[in-house]
């Protein structure tokens, strides 16, 4: 495991997604991999911490999730800009070789078959809560986080520090046909 790479406690795992990151959504089911990037992703609880997800019906990603009952939510950052473009353009039904040729590099942590996007700023590794009705009317998707970790070099102490970071490490967010935007500066409110 990378030495940058920290536990986050479970109950600031929200924090990983508060300021709503493009996330890289992967999953792993009898032996195949895939990563896809998903710009609807958002927390929804704190204890237990759960977070929801948008998956289209005609996503393999889709299948290996509901085939395994887990994924993995991972937060991109500007250094992956081309890989997140790449993994949410290309299909793994059409391009056996997709995250190879997308430039992706997996990892697992110990005693969880999630496989997780290397050089990611954050990592949620999710069980999901079986909602058929959602599932199947809006694509939506619920998970309870059962693992979180972040990079040390832009999350510690239960908080990002883009301000501190180099550029590379900036969240992505984003918008339409291939048009992202890194996070800006922070901006704190007055207490009166």
């Amino acid at each position: 495991m990378n030495e940058h790479i920290a536990p986050v406690a479970l109950d600031r795992a929200y924090r990983l997604l508060n300021h709503g990151p493009t996330v890289l959504v992967s999953a792993s089911h009898g032996g195949v991999d895939n990563v896809m990037a998903a710009a609807w992703s958002c927390a929804l609880d704190f204890s237990p911490p759960k977070v929801t997800l948008v998956l289209d019906k005609a996503t393999r990603t889709r299948e290996l999730v509901e085939n395994s009952g887990y994924f993995a939510l991972q937060v991109p950052n500007l250094g992956q800009l081309d890989l997140t473009y790449k993994v949410g353009t290309r299909s793994l039904k059409e391009l056996p070789d997709k995250l190879a040729q997308s430039g992706v590099e997996l990892f697992r942590m110990d005693g969880l078959d999630v496989p997780l996007v290397a050089g990611s700023s954050a990592w949620l590794v999710c069980k999901l809560i079986p909602e058929p009705h959602n599932q199947q009317t809006y694509d939506l998707f619920i998970g309870e986080v059962v693992g979180a970790w972040a990079d040390t070099r832009v999350f510690k102490d239960g908080h990002w520090q883009f301000e501190q970071a180099e550029d590379r490490w900036r969240s992505l967010h984003y918008i339409a046909g291939g048009h992202f935007y890194a996070i800006g500066e922070a901006a704190v409110a007055r207490e009166e």
